[in-house]
């Protein structure tokens, strides 16, 4: 029998909508008109067209405004109005980049763009200095421009983003390597945690925390006084995690989660999600010598039945697994298992 929903749509990073804008705006300047749609080229070669769907032009000015369409993925920006702003500037001075209102600002060392700079990243920049590159060509203009990029309501945005944990301030990034958002994309999140590794590591953390969810980070924030930009946004990929601090390393790191995933984490598994990894009862009734645990049809069931001692051979278990990932890297671990109402379970220390 063959699936009958439809394939999940894909969408266009704020970096794809601000080149359209950039694009849309500096051919209003060239020209005298701004277009009402506009085509760009994407990092990869494809050409999509963006609506624009408000814009402005004055005598050495002119804005265009794209609304972001994020396809079928929960991103936080979907339907935000991305606005871009060109001004002339003076004949060689280049290039620059400014940070309107929702566009955040770099306070902290680690990331691609320096301390002080508007968020607006490196291949977001390069997107839309091609897109003007090309639109000067086409009509003899000087390729000097003042580009300020704005996002409606993008400070509340950011709230729900990791900006705040990675010190950018004043709203969300301009981001996107691709120009594509593909529906609920795992490389998405894992690069959002490679960024925070990046930013404890050039900021010098002793101790940062991998968590599976809110729960368990909550717990381990009652033992420790860390700031928000040592809590990284771990959720099921924990390999992704590991393998990049097997890379970039800090001098320690906490893992904690519910019995389920760290279960699964014990027994091997760098993917903790549902449908990429499962627990297995019978090889844990094995390891803890609790044939009982058998008769369970999940991990928090057989903790019920196990108790304390089934809870600290995990733990232990899962701190094994962990130094093995981290293969030698030089950070000492420590591993929590939480339950549902944020009560300590286990806990295998630093050692």
């Amino acid at each position: 029998m063959t699936d009958p929903s439809p394939p999940l749509r894909f969408g266009w990073t704020t970096g794809a909508c601000a080149t359209a804008a950039a694009k849309a705006a500096w051919t209003g300047l060239c020209t005298g008109s701004i277009p009402t749609t506009i085509t760009i080229t994407l990092p990869k070669g494809q050409r999509p067209v963006f609506t624009i769907v408000h814009a402005q032009i004055g005598a050495d000015w002119a804005q265009a405004t794209v609304e972001k369409d994020a396809g079928d993925d929960p991103d936080v920006t979907h339907g935000a109005l991305i606005t871009v702003r060109m001004e002339r500037a003076p004949i060689g001075s280049g290039i620059t980049f400014q940070a309107g209102e929702g566009v955040g600002t770099i306070t902290k060392p680690g990331l691609p763009i320096p301390v002080g700079d508007p968020a607006i990243n490196p291949v977001p920049r390069r997107m839309i200095d091609e897109a003007i590159t090309e639109v000067s060509a086409e009509y003899g203009a000087p390729l000097d421009a003042c580009v300020t990029i704005s996002v409606e309501n993008g400070a509340a945005l950011a709230l729900k983003t990791w900006n705040p944990r990675l010190g950018i301030i004043g709203g969300i990034s301009i981001l996107g390597t691709t120009g594509i958002v593909r529906p609920f994309s795992c490389s998405a999140w894992i690069a959002s945690i490679h960024r925070g590794i990046d930013v404890a590591v050039a900021t010098e953390a002793q101790h940062v925390v991998g968590a599976t969810g809110a729960t368990s980070e909550g717990y381990v924030r009652t033992l420790y006084n860390l700031p928000d930009s040592a809590y990284l946004d771990m959720g099921d990929f924990v390999g992704g995690l590991l393998k990049y601090l097997r890379r970039h390393p800090v001098p320690r790191i906490t893992i904690a989660g519910g019995p389920g995933k760290m279960t699964k984490l014990a027994q091997g598994a760098l993917d903790l999600h549902s449908k990429r990894s499962q627990v297995d009862l019978e090889t844990l009734a094995r390891r803890a010598g609790m044939p009982d645990i058998t008769r369970a049809n999940t991990a928090l069931e057989a903790f019920g039945i196990g108790g304390e001692a089934l809870a600290r051979i995990v733990c232990d278990d899962a701190r094994v697994a962990v130094n093995n990932t981290l293969r030698g890297a030089g950070v000492e671990v420590e591993t929590l298992i939480v339950g549902r109402k944020g009560e300590p379970l286990a806990r295998s220390p630093f050692r």
